[in-house]
């Protein structure tokens, strides 16, 4: 058994899976409206910057968080943005999922997800 072959047909099983396909249309349709891609875009930004100051251990700015809470809730009246949104959400813990399985064959004690194993 070829790891490399392995490899690839576990990236056709990803593009075929549901989670891919939802997720995949979604983005179309929130990409054909620059706005909401921008504010879609945007709101991924500030999420990413707040993930990445709480998992340094910095205290979180609380405008920060204010903007996120203010553009998740302008987010969540579109329904094409809440659509993506939640689809993301899905084919993100998918994809954790499967690097968390592989990741276990090679437990160098670190997760690519979330720093140091326990």
């Amino acid at each position: 058994m070829n790891v490399y072959d392995q490899a690839h047909t576990l990236a056709q099983a990803i593009r075929e899976s549901e989670e891919f396909k939802q997720f995949d249309s979604n983005k179309k349709t929130v990409e054909e409206n620059p706005q909401l891609n921008d504010a879609v875009h945007d709101f991924m930004k500030k999420q990413f910057e707040m993930q990445t100051a709480q998992m340094t251990g910095q205290q979180m700015d609380p405008a920060l968080f204010q903007q996120i809470q203010e553009l998740s809730a302008i987010l969540m009246q579109d329904p094409a943005a809440a659509q993506y949104l939640q689809c993301q959400m899905r084919f993100s813990m998918m994809m954790a999922d499967v690097y968390k399985i592989i990741g276990e064959v090679a437990d160098f004690g670190f997760n690519p997800l979330g720093g140091l194993n326990e």
